[in-house]
Order: structure tokens, then sequence, then C-alpha cells
């Protein structure tokens, strides 16, 4: 029997003078505390969340972060993310996510992907303006949330009879060690090529979150507030 899920309000930003860690960590709280009970969800709804989120890893962690790379300006901040890049590369993390779905019976189906779409759209512009703090931030509220939701996403695989956890035993682990050094890369880049005043520092932070909602909530009748 399919479950009603409420889909999550969008978190408040914390007071001005909060620091952008501690804003970025509120926010990946936010998310994490509104995941479903995983209890409470049809296999065909463990298999969407799955199979959503690898179609949007698999064929798009990299190049967001390759995109990240080529909008940065500080010199301190590129080796952070090449060290990201190379172990992404080597230990070819999108055949382990395939791997992870392929067991999970979650490979994503066209009505999968089309579900993402937009929202996978938005990002991909956003990341081609190439602004190096702002894609900086992104990408450390992406690494800290993936870290944060690993046990989740592993709890969703066993539940739908998988065995294989080699993504998000590695995930869980190395993630913690990412997120850390894009916060630095992002301090670097901030004091060599900072925003400009009239932007939103969190524009590609939103529009992430926005995304994984998607990811989570998309088979999920949202009720109006």
């Amino acid at each position: 029997m399919n479950t009603t899920l409420l889909m999550p309000e969008q978190s408040q930003d914390p007071s001005l003078g909060a620091s952008t860690e501690h804003t970025i960590n509120s926010m990946i709280d936010d998310l994490i505390t509104s995941l479903p009970d995983i209890k409470q969800l049809t296999a065909e709804e463990r298999r969407g969340i799955i199979a959503r989120y690898a179609s949007v890893l698999e064929g798009n962690f990299i190049y967001w972060m390759t995109a990240t790379l080529l909008a940065v300006q500080s010199e301190d901040a590129r080796p952070i993310l090449l060290d990201n890049l190379n172990e992404e590369v080597r230990d070819a993390h999108p055949a382990m996510m395939r791997r992870f779905a392929i067991a999970a019976h979650a490979f994503p189906t066209q009505s999968d992907a089309f579900a993402v779409n937009d929202d996978l759209t938005n990002m991909r512009l956003f990341l081609g303006r190439l602004s190096g703090v702002q894609s900086l931030l992104t990408m450390a509220f992406f690494e800290g949330f993936i870290q944060r939701f690993m046990g989740y996403l592993a709890a969703l695989a066993k539940a739908q009879g998988s065995e294989d956890m080699e993504y998000t035993d590695v995930h869980g682990v190395c993630d913690i060690a990412h997120t850390a050094g894009l916060f630095r890369a992002f301090e670097v880049e901030k004091a060599v090529n900072p925003i400009d005043s009239e932007k939103d520092l969190l524009e590609g932070v939103r529009l992430l979150r926005t995304l994984i909602e998607t990811i989570v909530f998309s088979n999920q009748p949202a009720l109006a507030a």
C-alpha cells in the first residue's frame, strides 16, 4: 500500500552572523531529519529513491567537480579539487554507483531520469556560470550531505535485498575528508576571488537542495502547506 509522505518545508537560513559552514551544516541537518521512514516506504518508493539518486550521481558528479575546478582562481584550491577528482576517476566511482543500483534492483529508468531532469538542468546551468566561490560552497554542501546520507541509502538497498554496499561504505568515510577540503578551498577562493555583493552566495546550494528533495520525494504526493 502506498504511504503518503509530506514534502519537507524549505528551512530558513540561520540568523545573520552565523558562519557559512554552520549554515550549510544546518541545511544538511534539515534534509537528513526530513528523510521518510524506510519502514513506511513501499518497495517501489525505495527503488525510486535509489534510482533517481543513481541517475543524478553516476553521470554528473565528476562533471560538477570538473566545472568547479574550471571555475576557481586560487592555486591553493585547485589541488583539493584535483585530489577529489583523482579518487573519483581512479577508483571508478560511477561504476561503483551503477553496481550498487543494479544490486538493489533500482537501475534508473526513463521515468526516473525525467523526474530529476528539470532540477538537474538548473544545476548544470548554474555550474556552467563558473562562479568559483558559489560552486565550491555548493559542492561542500553536496559532499557533506552525501556522507550523512550514506547510512540511509544503504538501509534502502538492504531493504531491497542488496548485499553490495561498497558504494555506501566508501563514501560514508571518504566524503568526510572531501567536505572538509572543500570548505578549506571555499575559504581560500573567497579571499582571492570574492563573490560580487549582489550575488546570492547560497544560490547553488538551494538549487542542489531542491534536486535532492526531488530525488527523495518525487514519487510522494506533497500536501499543500
